[in-house]
C-alpha cells in the first residue's frame, strides 16, 4: 500500500547516536571543512528534550499512582482523600500538557536546523579538501592526435549538430539545441545505458519529472539548494534536478520486507538546474547547463550490504566507459567535498582532450540512512521485528551531454568528422561516422 510522504521527528542525523556521543559526532562533521553553526544549538536542545522526556515518565507515573490510590480511597469512601488525588491528577495533568508543548516547539525546532546539517562522512573517505581527492584507478590512455584537438564547442559548430544561438534564443543562455548527428547521438546514449544497467537486472523506471517540496526535501535537495531547482508558479513543485529524487522516494513512508533488498532502479531524465553560484565557470558549451539528460542508478539496501553495493555500483557505470572505450579513471573524493547527503562518495572522471584534464562524468554515493531518515524508507527483517531504516544509494549511469562530449573530443578526426563508438552503433542506425 502507498502512502503519502511524510517527514517526519528526528530527521537526517540520528538523535540518539548524536546524545550517545556528540564530541564523536561533532568531531566527524568538522572532517568536512567547517561544522555547521546550528550543531550545538541541536545539542542543546537535544539534551532539554530528554529531560523533558525523563520529567513527563515522572508526572506520568504520579498520575498514574493516584489513579490507583483513588480506587483505593473509594473503596474506603475516603471523600476527603478522594478530592486530594483528584487534584493532583489535575496538577499532574496541567504539567504534562505543558512540558508536552514545550517538547513539541523543540522537537521542531531540531527538525528545522537538523535540515541544515550534513550527513556524517565515512572513516574510509580521505580526509580535507578537494586537493586531497585520492585517484583509485585509470583505465584506458589518452588519445595521441596528429593535430590541434578541437573543443566539443568547435566540433560541435563547425558539423552543423551543437547549434547554441538558436538554443539560447528559444530558452536563454545554458540552453542548446542539438541538431542531427549530436540528437541522434543523445537518444542513441540514452537507450544503450538503461539497455546496459537493465541487463544487469536493474528495474527501469521513468518517474515524474516535477516533483513535491516533500520529495525534494527527502533527498536532501531542500531547504539548503533550493537556489538552485527551479521552482514554479505552484510553490510546492519543482523541476527535478536529477532522477534521484524521484527514484530514491519511491517508497517514502512505508516499510519493506527484508526479501525485497536490495532494489536497483535505473531511469532516465531530463534534469534542471539554475546552477547558481557557478557564474563564469563553464559558460561555454555543454559542461554546465541549465537543462541536460541523465540515466540515474538508484538503490535501496540493508545497512550491512551498502558498502558492498556502492562498488558495485561504480563498476555498472564504468562498463558504459569502458564499452565505449573512453579513458577515464575513478577518484574517491575528500571530506571536504562530497555532498551533502553523501557519507562517501567516488566520481567518475573522463577525458577531455581539449582540457588536456579528466572531468567528471560521473559521481556515484552512497547516503548511508541520512535520506531514508528524512523520507521514512525502512524495512522489516521478519515478522514482529522492529522497522529499520534501509541505505540509499545514488549515481550517474552517466550524464548523457557529458558522454556526447567525451566521445566528439576523444573520437574527432584530422578531417572535423567524428568516429561513433562501436558498442554504440546499433542505436543509432548503423551510423559509424558524423560528417
Amino acid at each position: 500500500m502507498t502512502t503519502s510522504i511524510v517527514l517526519v521527528g528526528s530527521v537526517m542525523l540520528d538523535l540518539k547516536a548524536l546524545l550517545a556521543s556528540p564530541e564523536s559526532v561533532e568531531s566527524k562533521l568538522q572532517l568536512r571543512g567547517k561544522l555547521p553553526e546550528q550543531f550545538s544549538e541541536i545539542v542543546t536542545l537535544a539534551k532539554s528534550r530528554r529531560e523533558h522526556n525523563v520529567s513527563l515518565d515522572k508526572l506520568r507515573q504520579d498520575q498514574a499512582q493516584a489513579q490507583a490510590q483513588m480506587k483505593t480511597l473509594a473503596q474506603n469512601k475516603d471523600k476527603d482523600g478522594i478530592e486530594k488525588a483528584r487534584a493532583t491528577m489535575r496538577e499532574a495533568g496541567d504539567e504534562v500538557k505543558a512540558i508536552e508543548s514545550e517538547v513539541k516547539q523543540v522537537e521542531e525546532r531540531i527538525d528545522a536546523l537538523l535540515m541544515h546539517v550534513p550527513n556524517v562522512p565515512h572513516e574510509s573517505v580521505p580526509v580535507g579538501d578537494e586537493s586531497k581527492n585520492r585517484v583509485e584507478r585509470e583505465h584506458g590512455k589518452p588519445p595521441v592526435f596528429s593535430f590541434e584537438p578541437l573543443d566539443h564547442h568547435a566540433l560541435g559548430e563547425k558539423l552543423g549538430i551543437l547549434d547554441f544561438e538558436r538554443g539560447t534564443k528559444l530558452a536563454q543562455a545554458r540552453f542548446t539545441l542539438l541538431r542531427k548527428g549530436a540528437a541522434r547521438l543523445e537518444r542513441g546514449l540514452i537507450s544503450f545505458m538503461l539497455d546496459l544497467h537493465t541487463s544487469k537486472g536493474y528495474e527501469e523506471v521513468l518517474p515524474p519529472f516535477l516533483v513535491n517540496r516533500a520529495t525534494m526535501t527527502g533527498t536532501g535537495q531542500l531547504p539548503k539548494f533550493e537556489d538552485d531547482a527551479f521552482e514554479l508558479q505552484d510553490p510546492e513543485l519543482f523541476l527535478i534536478p536529477t532522477a534521484e529524487v524521484p527514484v530514491t522516494n519511491i517508497y517514502a513512508g512505508e516499510i519493506l520486507d527484508e526479501a525485497e533488498l536490495t532494489k536497483k532502479f535505473c531511469a532516465y531524465s531530463p534534469c534542471f538546474r539554475k546552477e547558481a553560484g557557478s557564474y563564469g565557470r563553464d559558460t561555454r558549451g555543454l559542461i554546465r547547463q541549465h537543462q541536460f539528460e541523465k540515466v540515474e542508478l538508484v538503490k535501496l539496501t540493508r545497512p550491512e550490504d551498502s558498502f558492498k553495493e556502492l562498488e558495485g555500483m561504480v563498476n555498472d557505470a564504468e562498463d558504459v566507459l569502458k564499452l565505449l572505450e573512453l579513458p577515464y579513471r575513478v577518484v574517491s573524493l575528500a571530506t571536504g567535498d562530497i555532498s551533502f547527503a553523501s557519507a562517501k562518495t567516488y566520481d567518475l572522471e573522463v577525458w577531455l582532450p581539449s582540457q588536456k584534464m579528466y572531468r567528471e562524468i560521473s559521481s556515484c554515493s552512497n547516503c548511508t540512512d541520512f535520506q531514508a531518515r528524512r523520507a521514512q524508507i525502512r524495512f522489516r527483517r521478519g515478522a514482529g521485528a522492529k522497522p529499520e531504516l534501509v541505505h540509499t544509494l545514488n549515481g550517474s549511469g552517466l550524464a548523457v551531454g557529458r558522454t556526447l562530449i567525451a566521445i566528439m573530443e576523444n573520437y574527432q578526426q584530422v578531417d572535423g568528422s567524428i568516429i561513433v563508438p562501436a558498442a554504440l552503433r546499433p542505436y543509432v542506425g548503423g551510423l559509424s561516422r558524423i560528417t
